[in-house]
């Protein structure tokens, strides 16, 4: 399986819920490779290189509490930024409160909410569901995916292309 240009970025400050997130995701690294950050700031520095090296963001999967800016925030700024608007954004937290929450799905479009602790199949479903839209919507070539996302809901995306384009 060929690696994809399209990047999963992973936030989280507490080194060992980051691994754990990480090692969750593993499946999806053989196609989608994961880069990680620990601040916000870190998380600027990381998704700029990778965009300035023409990848792209398909998920991010961001803490709230992180040093210096929280991740509600941060994830705002992402979703007003046009190169990262169009990613998937994922709160994985056990201290965002209402109001941040709320902020987050407003502001951000924050397309799921995780509450810590998590499932290993509740991430990965998740972050299989976002990255099947993501691929589907931004993508010319989906064929290459369907083994590592949703296959069925791939394969319907091709025959509804292939009958527009046929007509």
């Amino acid at each position: 399986m060929e690696r994809s240009d399209i990047y999963i970025i992973c936030i989280e400050d507490e080194q060992e819920v980051l691994d754990a997130v990480v090692r969750d995701l593993e499946k999806l690294e053989e196609q989608f490779p994961i880069e990680t950050a620990t601040s916000a700031e870190e998380a600027r520095e990381v998704i700029k290189k990778l965009l300035a090296d023409g990848r792209k963001i398909g998920l991010i999967i961001c803490d709230h509490i992180l040093p210096g800016d929280n991740g509600v925030e941060l994830l705002i700024e992402l979703h007003q930024d046009e190169q990262t608007h169009p990613s998937r954004k994922v709160l994985l937290t056990g201290q965002a409160g209402l109001d941040d929450t709320v902020r987050a799905l407003n502001q951000a479009r924050l397309h799921h909410y995780i509450p810590k602790p998590w499932t290993r199949q509740e991430l990965m479903e998740v972050a299989v569901r976002l990255l099947t839209d993501y691929v589907i919507e931004h993508e010319e070539n989906i064929l290459p995916y369907m083994s590592t996302l949703d296959a069925e809901k791939i394969s319907e995306s091709i025959r509804t292309r292939r009958s527009i384009s046929d007509e």
